[in-house]
């Protein structure tokens, strides 16, 4: 009965995943992250040129930054005199600024056109200041764009575009000139936070850390957080953190879900997900589940006990009158394949597991996104 769930997933969408149950030990630094070492976001306005024919046409803003960018140089246009700027295009640069990024060290930048450009193929990004949440200079980005994409019109307006030719990137664009300060080295603790909060692992990676190092210095602060005493000399602290991330915990299993996309045919399944005996007939599509529970004596003179072995059988069975079986035990791999044989539309699939979920036959959560 665990794999009745995937089993419906699969006869009615194309694309199933469903997650392992044997999930194994994870490296600290694969499923959390020290607090202090993030990135920060990094934008600017800033123009392109050099473009063939493809960048602005007359607009107000564009017209206003591309005069703002010659009085820069000291070059003073007169008011009533428009600049033609087919070569010329506003974007909008955006980078991440990684975790302890010194100055003079470089960065990658996207470059995206915000106005009526065609394409920045061929274009060179000029001097543009990234700034923070803060409003303050990080970086200064500028070089030539690699452009994925491209198009071409004919004379009768016909055109044709391959991927996205207002979009350019420019690796290594962007020289950082401020440092981010952190707040890693300060304290007398340094505080883990799960990337998925769970009490469980929580406990148990304070544990893993309690019992590698043999004193208590980890403690499970909520689900998401464990907190460690550190040494506070910054060489030690390194070290310390270096152990601490390759150390291996068990993540608790994941919470029963079930992820429903009906814009692209795809369904998770976690392993925990159960079904209560249930019947559901949809269309022509009618499924039973039964229970019979089955009760296991044990040998004379064995000291055992009695015990009740649960016995499930579910069948499955389409209006065109195909309907097959499956006795106690039966495999994912068994439920997937003969219910694959059916193929239904995937509007069928969500109506039966939304009246489930409503019938409280489903033990998890439903999310049809």
């Amino acid at each position: 009965m665990k794999g009745l769930m995937r089993a419906l997933a699969a006869a009615v969408l194309p694309v199933l995943i469903v997650f392992s149950s044997d999930a194994g030990a994870a490296r600290i630094k694969d499923i959390s992250s020290f607090q202090g070492v993030r990135t920060n976001q990094l934008m600017g306005y800033g123009l392109v040129v050099g473009l063939p024919g493809t960048g602005e046409k007359n607009n107000a803003f564009s017209e206003q930054t591309f005069r703002t960018m010659l009085n820069n140089f000291g070059i003073k246009i007169s008011d009533n005199l428009k600049p033609k700027m087919k070569d010329v295009a506003p974007v909008v640069v955006h980078a991440e600024l990684p975790p302890f990024a010194k100055q003079g060290q470089t960065i990658d930048v996207t470059v995206s056109a915000i106005g009526e450009a065609k394409s920045l193929r061929g274009g060179t990004l000029i001097q543009t200041f990234l700034r923070g949440a803060d409003n303050e200079v990080y970086a200064v980005a500028q070089g030539s764009l690699v452009v994925g994409g491209f198009g071409a019109e004919g004379a009768d307006g016909s055109k044709i575009v391959m991927n996205t030719p207002t979009v350019g990137r420019i690796a290594n664009g962007a020289t950082v000139e401020r440092e981010v300060p952190t707040s890693f080295g300060l304290g007398d603790t340094i505080t883990i936070n799960l990337n998925t909060p769970d009490f469980t692992t929580a406990m148990r990676t304070a544990q893993a850390i309690n019992d590698e190092l043999g004193i208590e210095v980890a403690k499970a602060k909520d689900a998401s957080s464990v907190t460690v005493s550190a040494p506070r000399d910054q060489n030690e602290r390194v070290q310390f953190v270096a152990t601490l991330e390759n150390l291996e915990v068990d993540p608790a299993d994941a919470k029963a879900k079930i992820v429903v996309n009906a814009r692209t045919g795809t369904i998770i399944i976690g392993q925990n997900v159960k079904l209560r005996p249930a019947a559901v007939t949809h269309g022509g599509l009618t499924v039973t589940i039964r229970e019979d529970p089955q009760v296991s004596q044990p040998a004379p003179l064995s000291n055992g006990t009695t015990q009740v072995v649960p016995n499930s059988s579910i069948s499955v069975q389409e209006g065109s009158g195909r309907m097959f079986k499956f006795d106690a035990g039966a495999t994912l791999d068994d439920l997937v394949k003969a219910v694959n044989d059916i193929g239904l539309a995937p509007g069928d699939l969500i109506s039966v597991l939304e009246a489930l979920q409503q019938a409280g036959a489903i033990e998890g959560d439903l999310q049809i996104m």
